[in-house]
């Protein structure tokens, strides 16, 4: 579905991505598993069109989207649920929500994917008439999602998505991204938090200083000395 080839992105003289390639298959959840700093976000950024490659490039269910913009990126069918929620905290959950469908043309199709959502998340269901800055940081990570979801994706770019959460929500969140997966979207999860992501993945990618370092089955990177290591302190 995704095949990022040698990708190259820099800020300036600042070099953020050397070289990285990354596949990702229909159906799969793949991880990109990397410190602060390590180039994930930018990496997520460059995929979306908000950042631009300086070399390499991105090809979407065959078509090359590197040099598309942000906005062509979305209606092939990548959506992004952004590092820090950014939704719009003067508007309720429902007006959040319905602007992730805004390329929806029908109303009723707009309907049945809200019925999926709170189907998903059923506090936002209960919440939907509430401005979403007064929501909880795991509420607010919950509508980011839901978000995200509106636009029907085929694939789901989740960044950082368990950042600041207290470990009960985090669970819950785990729990989510588990059933979305079963039910057949495909993901491609960017964490900090490499035993949560390994856990949850069918593959991945390690990340270190803008560069693909190993990459394998998600269950023989939790074993390999590097992650151990680098990310879980044995």
């Amino acid at each position: 579905m995704l095949k990022v080839n040698k990708l190259d992105v820099s800020y300036g003289s600042i070099q953020a991505l050397r070289g990285v390639s990354v596949d990702v298959n229909e159906g799969e959840l793949v991880t990109l598993v990397g410190s602060n700093g390590a180039g994930k976000t930018t990496f997520l950024m460059t995929l979306c069109g908000i950042v631009k490659a300086t070399s390499g490039t991105v090809e979407f269910l065959g078509t090359r989207i590197d040099k598309l913009p942000s906005h062509s990126i979305f209606n092939l069918g990548i959506s992004q649920v952004p590092q820090g929620r950014q939704l719009f905290p003067e508007m309720t959950v429902l007006e959040n929500l319905e602007l992730g469908a805004y390329q929806c043309k029908a109303r009723e199709g707009i309907k049945d994917r809200l019925e999926e959502i709170f189907g998903y998340f059923k506090v936002l269901d209960k919440r939907k008439n509430q401005r979403a800055g007064t929501l909880s940081g795991g509420e607010q990570q919950m509508l980011a999602i839901g978000r995200a979801l509106m636009s029907g994706p085929k694939l789901l770019l989740l960044d950082e998505p368990s950042s600041g959460l207290a470990p009960i929500l985090v669970n819950n969140l785990t729990q989510i991204i588990k059933s979305l997966h079963k039910g057949g979207l495909t993901i491609l999860l960017v964490e900090q938090n490499a035993f949560l992501a390994l856990e949850l993945a069918d593959r991945g990618y390690i990340l270190e200083s803008g560069s693909v370092v190993a990459s394998d089955n998600a269950q023989i990177l939790l074993q390999s000395d590097l992650v151990k290591k680098a990310f879980l302190g044995v």
